[in-house]
């Protein structure tokens, strides 16, 4: 498999199979709540949307990082998410990276999104579709996240073998400038980052599905495929 790592501002079209990457925090958020029984979650241009959408569908629940906000109902933060009964609901998330990434690939033939929780079920699944060539969007600081570039190299070398050790990507992460900085903040107080989201970050497949993405009527919808193991 022929791999390509691109941050958004590098994308010059649009990948035929495209894997959307943010560890720290969006798509570790996303998986937590698929386990946590999630049915879908929208993918949002602008918080504006994120509250219209909303407003039009009582029942949904309103997500975004950065500081709190008048009608959003939940953090970033994949700790603080567990307080919340997610199911069957749907979820519409807005973030500065992940969910960017995500819509900047929008009509990729295969689009997945991925951080380290779910990085062997998405191996599995690029395996299983047999993706040739991969376009990884290193979503974080430009391209240069090293947590989202050290989980696609992860996955990349997951589709060629199954025998491939995480904890060297993971150090990777543990060590890059983004966790420190999340660490420092949640050791602060800083609304919206709790102690325990690096850590719950950092966990390599934990969970046995991907999540994919695509166009559902005018909506860019994300929801969960189990790939079981072997």
């Amino acid at each position: 498999m022929r791999s390509h790592f691109l941050g958004i501002p590098e994308l010059t079209g649009t990948p035929a199979v495209a894997v959307v990457i943010d560890v720290l925090r969006a798509f570790t958020v996303a998986a937590q709540a698929f386990a946590g029984g999630a049915e879908k979650i929208v993918l949002a241009s602008s918080e504006e949307e994120a509250l219209e959408l909303k407003a039009r569908h009582p029942g949904w629940l309103a997500l975004k990082d950065g500081a709190p906000a008048p009608g959003f109902d939940a953090f970033n933060s994949p700790a603080m998410l567990a307080a919340h009964d997610l199911a069957g609901r749907t979820i519409v998330q807005k973030t500065t990276s992940g969910t960017v990434g995500a819509l900047a690939v929008a009509d990729a033939r295969l689009l997945l999104c991925a951080s380290f929780v779910v990085a062997g079920a998405t191996a599995r699944l690029l395996r299983e579709r047999g993706a040739r060539a991969v376009t990884f969007v290193v979503t974080g600081e430009e391209g240069r996240a090293e947590e989202d570039r050290a989980c696609a190299e992860y996955i990349a070398r997951r589709v060629e073998s199954a025998e491939v050790d995480a904890e060297p990507y993971l150090r990777r992460a543990r060590d890059s400038r983004w966790a420190a900085s999340l660490t420092r903040d949640a050791r602060q107080g800083l609304p919206g980052i709790h102690p325990d989201d690096v850590g719950l970050c950092l966990e390599a497949d934990r969970f046995p599905f991907a999540m994919v993405a695509g166009r559902e009527d005018t909506l860019m919808v994300l929801r969960p495929v189990s790939v079981p193991p072997g």
